[in-house]
């Protein structure tokens, strides 16, 4: 058998993840349901019910939960963009900061190091914000002090107050005349972008699937579910039961995924992997860390570069 065949029914069997463990006690209730009807039945009860398969047509069923679970899908997807847009702009900002600020003293670099570290901490903060966590060790190693970890506490919105510190180095290097107004205007439309994304995760996460609808979809499940026997106990007999169960499961497990994947930034094996993402942006900061800002444009030079970590050769 080949890896990929291997692969397959390993993820076919696989519970992580899966929505089996939260779906299998109600399909069992409706398997239940339909082992009583069948008893019934066998005793002759007038429980034979064909004219039910009207009740709930399938197509409205279907389309309602297609629409429930793209809806769901949407709001995942939507998150991973945003959080895409996160990890794009961070790496702009970093690169754009760590070249074009100018050191004009000894303690620039160091400066420079923290702003970049604070970065990541807008991302951190951000996905604590958005998981209602609160802040920890992860995030107090990005700030440039403990004090500014005890400041951040107090505040109720801390990836807004990590923005504001960047913003006010932005502003403190340009009038330090570090920064030209180009650049300044360049790197405030990408700290912008950065608090839009901040927005949109939040939209996100504070519009949930509207409850009337949530309600009517599983009582429309439920409803559909317990008349399945009533439906099949004349054509299958004892096989009632095992048959609901399936049926039951499937629709279950459908709604059950819409639920599962509607807030992306939770810990859940189906959510977004945001501290795989975070862990990310910090590697690529302390990379870029590890290049010296040439003075010159390794450019105007065939050779090797001063000051800097490569060589190009042409």
């Amino acid at each position: 058998m080949s890896s990929e065949k291997r692969r397959w029914f390993q993820l076919a069997l696989q519970l992580r993840g899966s929505v089996v463990l939260s779906v299998l006690p109600r399909s069992l209730f409706c398997g239940a349901f339909g082992l009583l009807i069948s008893l019934l039945h066998a005793y002759g009860a007038p429980v034979n019910l064909p004219f039910l398969a009207s009740l709930i047509p399938n197509i409205v069923l279907g389309l309602l939960l297609v629409f429930r679970t793209n809806t769901a899908y949407d709001r995942y997807w939507e998150g991973r963009k945003f959080w895409g847009s996160i990890v794009n702009t961070v790496r702009n900002l970093a690169r754009q900061i760590w070249i074009a600020v100018e050191e004009k003293q000894p303690d620039d670099r160091t400066t420079k190091i923290k702003a970049l570290r604070l970065l990541v901490a807008f991302a951190v903060a951000t996905k604590l914000h958005l998981r209602q966590e609160p802040l920890d060790e992860e995030l107090r190693v990005l700030l440039p002090s403990d004090q500014h970890y005890i400041t951040l506490k107090d505040m109720n919105h801390p990836p807004l107050e990590v923005a504001f510190w960047l913003g006010d180095y932005f502003q403190r290097q340009h009038q330090r005349q570090c920064l030209n107004t180009y650049q300044l205007a360049a790197l405030h439309k990408l700290l912008d972008l950065l608090v839009d994304c901040l927005g949109g995760c939040e939209r996100i996460l504070r519009t949930p699937m509207p409850l009337a609808y949530a309600i009517h979809l599983k009582q429309l499940l439920l409803l559909y579910c317990l008349s399945l026997p009533f439906q099949m106990v004349g054509n299958l007999g004892w096989w009632t039961a095992l048959i609901v169960v399936l049926i039951s499961f499937t629709l279950f497990g459908i709604e059950e995924i819409g639920v599962e994947i509607e807030n992306p930034f939770g810990h859940d094996p189906n959510d977004l992997p945001l501290d795989t993402i975070c862990a990310t942006m910090l590697r690529n900061i302390e990379d870029l860390i590890t290049l010296a800002p040439s003075q010159r444009s390794w450019l105007d030079t065939p050779g090797k570069v001063t000051d800097a970590t490569i060589e190009i050769d042409f």
